[in-house]
């Protein structure tokens, strides 16, 4: 219990903080992190380590970014073979005041038969399937020294210890999504690689960061042709391209977003006639590609839509302050289906960041 109540005290915190900076902001720094690394091999194919392979991958993704767009400054988590903790990732990430984190790794399966790429976000696991690449991947504390106190205890290998990471609400989790769907749209359309989806689980490298976040499993080392391109140097580099083009395409909207934001902000600055603005906020509980039947949502009411980022999203609420909608949020958390409920701001009708919102609201 006790360690429970420290990692929610710290959890609610980096809630709250990371609640107020949510929105729309440009990309100046980003942290790329080659998973595993020096005694940890990572997931082990038939003739190859993940370790190796990542590495290559994110330093060529690195270089891409890099050579096409100067104003990024690319973070490495390692260049080179040698063991990184997890926390120490994260740190990395977080004392850099970076502003995405781009986790690259492979995955493995105890049967040969799956292949493809998935991209995680960090959230709710939904499905075993998905708990078990959290474990995958989580695994690599146990070989850290004194694991059990830098992580209060935590076991990888225990369900019931994700209980406590699920606790968790990731602030960042539509920004991490938008960008975890560009990958995976990369990895389909461009280079024909199939595409297993996007998905929330409860990864340790994901959570302490103060910002967006994914975590790509670029295939299968367990298959045999997902192996063969993952190790070819053309295979390595295709999957950096793709990575690239998703960050590219993530970061040209996020410029867009943030020269609109400033030029709102001269044009109320140089506006001698103020207006008040309508400032709400709400709690966005779904999102589908394709519009939904608001019959299917059980136990919510005045459920709305609206259409933002190519995506139908649903909401609740219309309060006029955040602290209502916080308690909101938490009421509609406590039912099970909408365990990811988040709050949203809206400034005349445009969805906006709640940092904005608030700034609106202050200045009234």
């Amino acid at each position: 219990m006790k360690r429970i109540g420290l990692i929610f005290g710290i959890v609610c915190f980096l809630l709250f903080v990371g609640l107020y900076g949510y929105g729309q902001q440009k990309i100046r720094k980003v942290v790329i992190d080659a998973g595993h690394g020096g005694r940890d091999p990572g997931a082990i194919g038939k003739h190859s380590k993940e370790k190796n392979i990542v590495l290559a991958i994110t330093l060529k993704t690195g270089y891409y970014i890099e050579k096409n767009l100067p104003d990024v400054e690319v973070i490495y988590t390692r260049k080179t073979d040698k063991f990184v903790e997890l926390h120490r990732r994260a740190d990395i990430a977080n004392n850099n005041k970076a502003d995405l984190f781009i986790s690259i790794h492979c995955n493995a399966n105890p049967s040969s038969k799956p292949y493809g790429t998935e991209t995680y976000v960090m959230g709710l696991h939904k499905t075993q399937a998905n708990l078990e690449v959290a474990k995958k991947e989580n695994a690599a504390i146990l070989k850290e020294e004194n694991y059990a106190d830098m992580y209060e205890g935590f076991d990888p290998n225990q369900d019931e210890d994700y209980i406590t990471l699920t606790l968790f609400q990731n602030a960042y989790l539509e920004q991490s999504t938008i960008l975890a769907s560009k990958v995976q749209n990369q990895f389909k359309e461009k280079i024909n690689l199939k595409d297993r989806g996007v998905y929330q689980a409860g990864f340790l490298v994901l959570y302490n960061i103060a910002m967006p976040g994914i975590l790509i499993e670029t295939g299968y080392l367990t298959n045999l042709k997902d192996e063969k391109f993952l190790m070819s140097k053309d295979g390595q580099v295709y999957i950096a391209s793709a990575i690239y083009r998703a960050f590219k395409e993530y970061y040209n909207e996020m410029e867009q977003a943030g020269n609109l934001a400033y030029s709102k902000i001269v044009n109320n600055k140089d506006n001698k006639e103020t207006k008040k603005d309508n400032v709400k906020f709400k709690i966005q509980f779904a999102t589908s590609t394709k519009p939904k039947n608001i019959e299917i949502f059980t136990g919510l009411q005045g459920i709305e839509e609206y259409y933002h980022n190519k995506t139908y999203k649903y909401t609740v609420g219309n309060k006029d302050n955040l602290e209502d909608a916080i308690r909101l949020q938490n009421e509609i958390r406590k039912q099970k289906q909408y365990k990811d409920a988040f709050v949203i701001a809206f400034i005349n009708g445009k969805r906006t960041s709640i940092k904005e919102a608030v700034s609106r609201l202050n200045q009234k």
